[in-house]
């Protein structure tokens, strides 16, 4: 029987969504592990299982980058780093979220233990099916980066559940997912809080969303004299390299040389999916079948009545503008990519970036231009580590801010000798998620 209230948002889906948060952290609520631990092996998910020269290579060319320190094993082996280390959102590209009805208490490397059955009911299906999704706000802390050789083993679970207005007509939910990722050697990686806004769909009608909003114009043709300031800009790129920049040489209020990514074609989204991968799940033929019986609600028909993924609006205009958008559009994790870049570029090999906090206020669709620009804005020393703290942003052809951020870079100080890595607040992976829990709950964020 269809489902009446299918992509509607409703108290009692709220309801359902909110008592989610916590509950795959109490190890109370997880049968013993179900294996023969003489017979398990790690298991490791993702688009790369493994950091490998190639599959960062790829990643890193699939954003328009070709920065040894990532591409070139052999010069990254001359740099402090002593040897080839993945760009720091390469930790997309090793993650895959778990089904709603396969969650464990761990994250890959220990024998998994299940949800038991009355908790498992609790997380069955997507309460907010069939609503739309915009990625919203993505904030990084970074701690270590990852080398080749390494595997990543990652636990996801939901931090809050907020109601907002939204501008678009129909109410909206703000879901913001907290995700940990550790190594082979059980250190931490990476935390993650990524807020997403669920919202009812409208279809866009003579440029309105159901006759409420007008959205973001899709972009003009370009000029033969737009092509070559864009041209111009990417033969004018340079990156600092080899050549430390140390913190007592920045200067508060110093611009970022700037970058350019565009005009945004869908060739440069089908690039980015083939180095990106599958973090947000893509399948063929027989793989998309399996999926599909798996889990329906990623699956509508397109055009031709066949089922296709929902996450189409990046290549497929019609459905785009079925969703909200008037064209295709890109990935935030692409913009937040571009911004790690910049930064990279300017400081330089010696580098690490802690923390890159995002926002995604526009659309930037096929067709647009993206400007990467940033300024310093301050310099502390965070516990006694030299830190600079940088504003970027992603602003497009009309000059318009499609992603502001922050970020804070780790330099290596004259005085105190090598880069300073940041320790993360726990040692236990679970423990990292809990104190998020509290945290959000006690600012109300």
């Amino acid at each position: 029987m269809p489902d009446p209230d299918f992509g509607r948002i409703t108290d009692e889906r709220v309801r359902r969504l909110r008592d989610r948060i916590g509950v795959d952290l109490d190890p109370a609520n997880f049968e013993p592990p179900d294996e023969d631990p003489a017979g398990w092996r790690p298991a490791p998910t993702g688009f790369n299982h493994e950091v490998t020269a190639d599959g960062v290579r790829h990643f890193v060319n699939g954003y328009g980058d070709d920065d040894p320190l990532y591409c070139d094993p052999e010069y990254a082996a001359g740099t402090p780093w002593r040897g080839l280390i993945a760009p720091p959102t390469f930790v997309w590209s090793m993650y895959l979220p778990p089904r709603d009805d396969d969650i464990t208490y761990g994250g890959g490397d220990e024998p998994p233990r299940r949800l038991k059955p009355g908790t498992r009911e609790r997380f069955r299906g997507d309460p907010l099916r069939g609503t739309g999704a915009l990625q919203s706000r993505l904030e990084y802390e970074f701690y270590r980066p990852l080398r080749a050789g390494d595997q990543l083993f990652a636990k996801r679970s939901l931090l809050a559940v907020d109601e907002k207005e939204s501008s678009w007509g129909g109410r909206a939910v703000h879901v913001t997912w907290g995700l940990v990722t550790w190594n082979q050697r059980r250190e931490l990686v990476h935390l993650q809080r990524g807020t997403w806004v669920k919202t009812e769909r409208r279809e866009v009608r003579n440029g309105a969303a159901g006759g409420r909003k007008r959205v973001q114009p899709p972009a003009d043709p370009y000029t033969a004299e737009q092509l070559a300031e864009i041209d111009a800009a990417y033969a004018a790129e340079e990156r600092r390299g080899a050549e430390v920049r140390y913190w007592e040489d920045v200067e508060v209020g110093e611009e970022l040389p700037g970058r350019v990514k565009g005009p945004l074609r869908l060739t440069d989204v089908i690039l980015w999916h083939a180095g990106f991968g599958q973090a947000f799940p893509t399948y063929a033929f027989r793989l998309a079948y399996e999926k599909r019986k798996q889990t329906p609600g990623l699956y509508t028909p397109n055009e031709y009545n066949v089922p296709d993924i929902v996450q189409r609006m990046h290549w497929d205009a019609e459905w785009a503008r079925k969703v909200g958008a008037a064209e295709r559009y890109d990935y935030g994790a692409l913009r937040e990519t571009w911004l790690c870049q910049l930064v990279t570029d300017w400081a330089g090999d010696a580098s690490y970036i802690t923390s890159l906090e995002a926002e995604h206020r526009r659309f930037n669709y096929v067709g647009d231009t993206t400007w990467l620009r940033g300024r310093v804005v301050g310099k502390t020393r965070e516990g006694g580590l030299p830190r600079v703290q940088l504003s970027v942003w992603c602003e497009n052809q009309r000059g318009e801010v499609t992603s502001p951020a922050t970020a804070t870079v780790a330099l290596p100080s004259r005085g105190d000798g090598d880069l300073a890595m940041p320790a993360p607040p726990a040692d236990d992976p679970l423990d990292l998620l809990r104190l998020e829990i509290d945290r959000l709950k006690s600012t109300g964020a």
